[in-house]
């Protein structure tokens, strides 16, 4: 069965996730780490994406990004799939895959999902018992996006550059997100968003998305449609 293509729209942003391959390490150690964010930096930079938030897991890793152009992330995951699994491989004396297929991605609606996709991310080793805190973790953007720490991986969103009118001031409302616990409903969004590769957003944003590509971007019910429904999605007399 072929691939059902990306959902892609340029100045749009998108949460990706790549898993190492049957849940194995793709970080062995703090080299690794540093290796990988490099990797990631130069290849974003060649396909003018801007990245606003990651997390790097044991076993895989969290994104948010903004591509310019319509193939920008297919490409930038690429060129980091080549070089990274490089240096894996010859650093550790290993062959074969990494990761577990191609990533995984879906549609931010910036309004309505876009913080609470950043604050997930950056959350993901507090959900693992990993730390009590995000500020504990080392490998994520929360220690750039929370306490104004020079990251060159990143670019801030306009949408977060809206929480305050100084850079301190930003730094501490996004801190004060930390202090409520996500929506439980949000969270199974993105989650849902991510695994089925559809969109993350408001009825209206995914209205828009699907006009715009012509697709379906939100889950399906299983079975035919009802004579009604297929009447009124193809505008049948």
């Amino acid at each position: 069965m072929p691939r059902k293509p990306r959902f892609v729209l340029p100045g749009v942003p998108q949460h990706i996730v790549q898993r190492g391959n049957n849940r194995s390490p793709c970080f062995f150690a703090i080299d690794d780490y540093f290796h990988y964010l490099r990797d990631l930096r130069e290849a974003a930079e060649r396909n003018t994406i801007a990245r606003h938030a990651y997390v790097l897991m044991t076993n895989y890793v969290h994104l948010l990004c903004t591509p310019e152009t319509p193939h920008g992330i297919s490409h930038m995951m690429q060129d980091i799939g080549r070089k990274y699994v490089r240096y894996i491989n010859k650093t550790y004396r290993r062959t074969g895959t990494l990761w577990e297929g191609r990533c995984k991605a879906s549609l931010v609606d910036t309004d309505g999902y876009l913080l609470a996709c950043m604050r997930h991310i950056e959350l993901n080793p507090v959900r693992a018992n990993m730390v009590a805190h995000p500020g504990e973790y080392q490998w994520s953007s929360y220690h750039h996006n929370a306490a104004g720490k020079d990251d060159p991986l990143l670019k801030w969103h306009p949408l977060y550059q809206k929480l305050g009118v100084t850079c301190e001031h930003r730094q501490f409302c996004y801190r004060e997100l930390f202090n409520v616990d996500l929506d439980r409903e949000v969270v199974h969004d993105i989650r849902q968003a991510l695994s089925q590769e559809l969109v993350l957003g408001r009825s209206d944003f995914k209205e828009m998305i699907e006009k715009a590509v012509v697709r379906q971007v939100r889950p399906g019910v299983p079975g035919r449609p009802r004579v009604k429904e297929r009447s009124e999605r193809y505008h049948m007399p």
